[in-house]
């Protein structure tokens, strides 16, 4: 894929949400491979995190999905300890919309179905943070 995008052109608005933007592309990437369970995800997600954060300007959206992404890469991983970490930090995030509350809900069921003790805190913060009628199913 990167070869077929390769010649376009940067866009001058890359928020645009019918943009290509190789940013968002990096960002898809580690999403996918997330899902996905890939041992290749923790690495990518933890790139784009780093990334993210380093970016000027900051896109704290993208850098919260990063996140959670990583929570997800480390869970497959075996990780549950630093995916729980990942998870309340998305959680506390000021810039957590209500997009992303399926994805950290996806991260909480798992470490619940592995019966990973910071669970209940996460569970409460979730609820907290995002309202009991959000409870993640």
């Amino acid at each position: 894929m990167a070869r077929l995008a390769e010649p376009l052109p940067v866009p001058d608005q890359p928020e645009h949400h019918y943009r290509y933007d190789p940013a968002k592309s990096d960002a898809y990437l580690a999403t996918t491979l997330s899902w996905l369970g890939d041992p290749a995800a923790e690495s990518y997600a933890r790139g784009m995190l780093a990334r993210l954060e380093s970016d000027s300007p900051k896109r704290p959206r993208r850098a919260l999905a990063a996140r959670l992404d990583l929570a997800l890469a480390l869970l497959s991983a075996d990780q549950p300890d630093e995916a729980g970490h990942m998870t309340i930090a998305a959680l506390s995030d000021p810039h957590l919309v209500p997009s992303h509350h399926w994805r950290a809900a996806e991260v909480i069921r798992a470490l619940e179905a592995r019966r990973v003790p910071a669970a209940v805190e996460l569970r409460e913060a979730y609820l907290e943070r995002c309202g009991s009628s959000k409870e993640p199913a």
